[in-house]
């Protein structure tokens, strides 16, 4: 798509706001509510239904629900180095927030929405369950063939880092702007004309 100019002439790139540059700040915190949400109640309903019972195994075994307590980070990579994790977590939720007054993209605010449910899904897990805050073990229970377990939050951060390589390899900013809109038009700038050849001295009589 083509940039379109705002009155006096400044360039709107796709997915910024023409209208005044409103922020995506509502739109980042109603999918990150919705990750939050999702990832909560299904790690509830998790411990009560998979706590004392062998997995399920659903869709002829291409996904088993099999309760997991996972001191690492996601995939259970990094095992017993949950309070650096839930360090980690807790910065990325204030570099995301920091961010978000600036935010003026549609699909960075999607993406930094699943990034910040599951950051908080999974920090919820460190700070409030066992064995303490802190060092709390996440839960997980979703299991594909061949692939280690996780959880809804799990699944929004990886969604989310596959959706911002999109958008960078794109040069789409999460201001709104794209790569390149300041100053640069892609074109080979025009060099300034050159001063006309001097005339001739004229012989005197």
């Amino acid at each position: 798509m083509h940039d379109v100019q705002a009155a006096g002439g400044t360039p709107l790139s796709e997915g910024s706001d023409p209208a005044g540059g409103r922020t995506r700040l509502p739109l980042l915190l109603s999918v990150a509510g919705a990750v939050l949400l999702a990832d909560l109640v299904s790690k509830f309903l998790a411990v009560r239904e998979l706590g004392d019972r062998d997995p399920v195994e659903l869709l002829g075994g291409a996904l088993t629900l099999r309760l997991v307590r996972n001191p690492g980070a996601a995939f259970g990579l990094a095992q017993g180095l949950t309070v650096a994790f839930t360090v980690v977590a807790a910065v990325v939720v204030v570099v995301i927030l920091r961010l978000s007054r600036r935010l003026r993209s549609t699909p960075w605010a999607v993406a930094l929405g699943l990034v910040l449910g599951g950051a908080v899904g999974n920090l919820v897990d460190r700070v409030f369950r066992e064995p303490g805050p802190g060092r709390g073990h996440v839960v997980d229970f979703l299991e594909l063939p061949r692939w280690p377990v996780f959880n809804l939050a799990d699944s929004a951060i990886v969604t989310a880092a596959v959706l911002m390589v999109l958008l960078s390899a794109r040069g789409l900013n999460y201001d709104g702007t794209r790569v390149g809109d300041a100053g640069d038009s892609g074109e080979a700038p025009s060099e300034p004309p050159s001063d006309p050849p001097a005339e001739p001295p004229k012989n005197s009589r």
